[in-house]
């Protein structure tokens, strides 16, 4: 059960305009002729018990309420202030409280705006652009305007005094309005935020289009859109940003885009509580519930069948709708839209083509700006894969809050001091298994672990080995309270005993130094010392990266197939000479792949040789992903099968970094879809894994890549994939052309 987090609660049900395209009054439900005009003292009372009720038992941390009508100010200041008394008294303590309420403007005055600033209530107002667009639906039952009252509500909210309750300004779609003329006149206005609606019309009831075009109302958007652009995108326009957020893979801004579920319900004014109002416009009693605050509580209404099927994401949409590659952002369109007497909501929307053409069209227009340059860009990947290990080290900060103990604080403040060099830093965030040691610490201090204090009590390591590999920076205390000075990809030391270590750089080394016997220096090649364990480096000649081979790392083991013990001497060398044999049929098959390897890879990472892919060692902590750059392989038999290996691998590692900086998938929503490579269908995660492997892979083995062309256009209809998604599909398009063109190059050339 999904419960509810904003309440509508209809303070009066009448009104002092006669606007003919107006949901309560003129679409099929005349349930508002059998209601009291102003809600009751005790549906008041019930209201504010049952939402404080719902509000403790589900720990929600805020709920919104809004005042609706109707015209809610026909309720007068005494009643309102009522509302906003109890509301606030049975919340306190509970709940944060957000008040707000949606009005036609006519009757605010300073005495309402007072009231209203003392309970921090904020005002929405409902206008449909300039004088002309707004008197089109807006008048008085005998005709007259509203529109100068209209604009004098809205200066007096834009007053200082009054400003920061000014909530902004809705908007109902008429296409037969000049689109540029209406934005206008509702920009000049100043506005924190314009929504612009679309009027309620149903199958049975369809929209008016006078041009006959299906798009109509697309259009109309597009050119606000356009206009709106021009202009710097001078004020938010909920519907434009929420189609924004849905192409990034976030979720919808608004109620009547996106797929997710419904959290807001109605109390009527007789207490009645009904579903979203906007059924209404379905057919007499569609909102209705059938149960009221004083006899049911909230969470009986939300196991409604009407409430669920709101929530159901995905599975609330008819199966056109869930084939269809835009339903992430438009979520099968408003609930209400969809109505048909024959299949009920089990319908696209009415407004079906004007939503799939309103987001291609904001989509081409912005695409490039939710595309991060990591999708095209390996060096911008790897500076914003190293971003999120600093943010992460940033939220581990503000949690801990002066409890990480001496080690922390004082190593925080070295930290902070070296923040303008970088070359530390970077070293720092940028040691793969970094971000792991990070994930841990906080899930032990969120959790209230014992072991929390001494994970945070590693940061003096971390930056004592940073500083150490960088050849600079300050003498860093290291508190060793098992006997090991463990440097994160550099190496451990045994000490004689629990003891607190100063790490010092020292040219090509460092220096140990204890406080009751003399120093050791350690040099990062060549001798050997009593009592250290080196991490090895494998490569580094003949033009193969230089990398790590780290078998020490205490956070290593996060890899698919468990880490390898720490590896002898001969099994280090084996893995040189393979990579000495491997690197150059890599670079000679995939030259752009392996110039990339060369400067994202910088630590391998043996695996136990099980040939089968396993959970990791019981009793460790579970760290997540390393970061960009750290690559878990079992010892492949032969060059052919290690460069292989290289190439699946960082494909595999790559795609998962860009999954985090980039978004490539939303995640409110998982469809399975057919594979090639599979007998049943499988998540789009899944397939683009594979067949982003497959076309790395193709450049060693054509074979691999045989089946792609399928896969690719599959996801092209995928609805998870994001904007940022379809920039790598598009990558993977050129890629897999460039394949075929390579290969009838070489055929061409053999048959001459």
């Amino acid at each position: 059960m999904v419960p509810f987090r904003e309440i509508v609660l209809k303070v009066h049900s009448r009104c002092d305009l006669a606007c003919d395209h107006c949901y309560i009054y003129e679409h099929a439900d005349q349930s508002w002729r059998t209601r009291p005009k102003a809600i009751s003292d005790e549906a008041i009372t019930w209201t504010a018990l049952r939402l404080a009720e719902h509000a403790k038992n589900h720990a929600l941390p805020s709920v919104s309420v809004i005042l609706h009508g109707g015209e809610p100010l026909l309720a007068g200041p005494a009643r309102l202030r009522r509302v906003c008394e109890e509301l606030t008294r049975a919340l306190d303590g509970i709940a944060e409280l957000d008040l707000r309420i949606h009005t036609n403007g006519l009757q605010l005055s300073p005495r309402y705006l007072d009231l209203f600033a003392e309970f921090g209530l904020k005002v929405g107002i409902s206008l449909d652009g300039d004088r002309s667009a707004n008197d089109r639906h807006r008048r008085f039952a005998d005709g007259r305007t509203s529109h100068p009252l209209v604009l004098k509500a809205v200066e007096l909210l834009r007053q200082e005094r009054y400003r920061h309750l000014y909530l902004g300004l809705l908007c109902t779609v008429d296409v037969a309005n000049d689109p540029v003329a209406v934005y206008d006149a509702l920009a000049e206005l100043e506005p924190p935020r314009i929504d612009f609606l679309l009027p309620h019309a149903t199958w049975d009831q369809p929209p008016v289009r006078p041009d006959g075009s299906p798009t109509a109302y697309a259009d109309w958007l597009l050119t606000i859109f356009d206009r709106w652009d021009a202009d710097g995108r001078p004020v938010p326009v909920r519907l434009f940003e929420s189609v924004f957020s849905t192409l990034a893979g976030g979720p919808s801004l608004t109620e009547s885009l996106g797929l997710a579920p419904t959290d807001l319900v109605v109390v009527e004014t007789d207490g009645a509580l009904e579903q979203v109002d906007s059924l209404k416009s379905a057919y007499e009693g569609a909102a209705a519930t059938g149960f009221d605050v004083l006899r049911h509580t909230f969470d009986e209404v939300a196991a409604h069948p009407g409430v669920r099927s709101r929530q159901l994401g995905l599975a609330s949409v008819s199966d056109t709708c869930r084939d269809c590659p835009v339903v992430r952002s438009c979520g099968g369109g408003l609930y209400t839209h969809r109505y048909r007497t024959a299949g009920e909501f089990d319908n696209t929307s009415v407004y079906c083509t004007d939503l799939e053409a309103l987001i291609h069209g904001i989509e081409r227009r912005i695409g490039g700006e939710l595309v991060p340059l990591a999708i095209t860009e390996p060096g911008a990947l790897l500076a914003d894969d190293q971003d999120i290990t600093r943010m992460l080290s940033g939220t581990l900060t503000g949690e801990l809050a002066g409890r990480g103990g001496a080690g922390w604080d004082d190593a925080w403040e070295l930290l902070l001091a070296l923040d303008e060099s970088g070359d530390v830093l970077d070293r720092l965030w940028g040691h793969p298994y970094t971000r792991n040691w990070l994930t841990d610490t906080l899930a032990a201090l969120r959790e209230a672990r014992p072991d929390a204090p001494a994970l945070a009590g590693r940061l003096p390591a971390y930056l004592a080995a940073a500083c150490v590999r960088d050849g600079s920076g300050p003498a860093v205390r290291v508190p060793c309270d098992d006997g090991v000075l463990r440097l994160p990809a550099l190496g451990e030391l045994t000490l004689d005993g629990p003891a607190a270590a100063v790490v010092r750089p020292d040219g090509d080394g460092f220096l140990v130094e204890l406080a009751d016997r003399p120093p050791v220096r350690i040099p990062l090649t060549g001798a050997e010392v009593p009592g250290w364990r080196a991490v090895r480096t494998v490569g580094g000649q003949d033009g193969i990266p230089a990398l790590l081979l780290d078998d020490l790392d205490p956070y290593r083991d996060c890899h698919e197939t468990p880490a390898a013990p720490r590896l002898g001497d001969d099994e280090a060398a084996a893995w040189d000479r393979l990579l000495a044999g491997a690197w150059p049929l890599l670079r000679a098959a995939a030259p752009r792949q392996a110039a990339e390897t060369a400067v994202s890879l910088t630590t391998l990472t043996p695996l136990a040789a099980t040939g089968v892919p396993g959970p990791r060692r019981p009793g460790l902590p579970d760290p997540g992903e390393p970061g960009y750059g750290a690559l878990g392989l079992a010892l492949p038999p032969s060059p052919e099968a290690f460069a292989a290996e290289l190439l699946r691998g960082m494909r595999r590692a790559k795609l998962r970094a860009l999954h985090r900086v980039g978004g490539l998938l939303a995640q409110d929503g998982q469809w399975h879809h057919p594979s090639p490579w599979a007998p049943a269908p499988v998540p789009a995660s899944v397939l683009l894994e594979e067949v982003y492997v497959r076309i790395g892979l193709a450049a060693l083995d054509g074979a691999a890549a045989t089946g792609t062309d399928t896969a690719l256009e599959t996801l092209a209809r995928a609805p998870e994939l994001t904007a940022a998604g379809h920039a790598l599909l598009a990558g993977l398009r050129a890629e897999r052309r460039d394949l075929r063109g390579a290969s009838a190059a070489g055929e061409s050339g053999g048959r001459g």
